[in-house]
């Protein structure tokens, strides 16, 4: 049976509304129409569709979304729209609306820091629920940057004493003697994704302090090696890259009133060939322990420039070789 042609006509307040959802130089509209085989018009206040009923139905739920969030002050942007559309195509758009309502925190410019998908705030409330987690997924998907925001809001809040971020420091081989310097210039180049997170969620200047002070430690996961960690909430980040004896070193670490979370991409791997990576073992091992959350984040997570998520589902459909 053929789908029917339907017309409807979706109002808006104003014309700024109409800015707001179609974008600069209509730029979202265009997005919109190049994915749908809809007739997409708009004239004064009011936005004509017409097209076959299905097409019709997801183009209006992705409008009435979209409108729901520009006039809750919501600046939106080519992802939040491309992600608004893909949700739509299943009828699951509106979603969205309860997502972008709640906010995680503030950054210290006062920037809201939200999830911006479904994925992540799955992600979010697993860390929330469970002491230890696995946020497994591409580059993008936020899973080091919400862990990192996740801990400084249970430091704020008294939940813990410190933060303590680590990640392996791969290529130097762990060992870094050959690095010029001090301690800390061998190991800065490998942390500093974690600084950049912390400086936005807290600032420089408030991260220095805490750094001073011991608040919040950004070491490597090789001197993780022998301490019991409690009040605290650690992150592993990069686990791809620690071997299956690290790996259990570090999750042994856990101590009383403390939470971790372990963060990887298993397509981005860099031990040397025939080295099994640590978050391959940890996933397969520890699956049937409850208490431990493991999350998957899909290139539908991707919350980066558009561009990234199309590298990633490019380079997904390539066969893997081993290195």
């Amino acid at each position: 049976m053929s789908d029917t042609t339907e017309l409807v006509i979706v109002k808006l307040n104003n014309a700024t509304e109409g800015l707001a959802i179609f974008g600069p130089q209509d730029k979202f509209l265009r997005l919109i129409e190049s994915q749908t085989d809809a007739h997409i018009q708009t004239r004064d206040a009011e936005i004509v569709i017409q097209g076959k009923t299905s097409d019709v139905d997801s183009i209006v739920q992705l409008f009435q979304v979209l409108l729901g969030l520009a006039r809750g002050g919501y600046a939106l942007s080519d992802r939040d729209v491309q992600y608004a559309l893909d949700l739509a195509k299943s009828m699951q758009a509106e979603q969205l609306l309860d997502l972008f309502k709640g906010e995680l925190t503030t950054a210290y410019k006062g920037k809201p820091i939200r999830v911006k998908t479904l994925g992540q705030r799955h992600y979010v409330s697993v860390i929330k629920k469970n002491d230890i987690v696995f946020g497994i997924g591409p580059a993008g998907t936020g899973k080091t940057y919400l862990a990192v925001v996740l801990a400084v809001v249970a430091l704020k809040e008294g939940k813990v004493k410190r933060i303590v971020l680590t990640r392996p420091a791969v290529e130097a081989g762990e060992s870094l003697g050959f690095l010029p310097g001090d301690l800390q210039e061998k190991v800065d180049p490998y942390l500093r994704p974690l600084y950049d997170a912390l400086n936005d969620v807290m600032g420089p200047d408030q991260v220095a302090k805490a750094l001073e002070r011991g608040i919040i430690e950004i070491a490597p996961l090789a001197y993780m090696r022998g301490r019991t960690l409690d009040d605290s909430f650690i992150i592993l980040d990069e686990a791809q890259n620690s071997t299956p004896e690290q790996m259990k070193m570090f999750l042994t670490r856990l101590g009383f009133s403390s939470k971790m979370v372990i963060t990887g991409d298993v397509t981005q791997i860099d031990l040397p060939a025939g080295k099994q990576s640590g978050l391959f073992a940890a996933e397969r091992i520890l699956k049937g322990i409850e208490e431990i959350g493991f999350v998957y984040m899909t290139e539908q997570d991707v919350v980066r420039h558009s561009l990234v998520q199309k590298i990633i589902v490019a380079y997904s459909k390539e066969p893997t070789k081993h290195r």
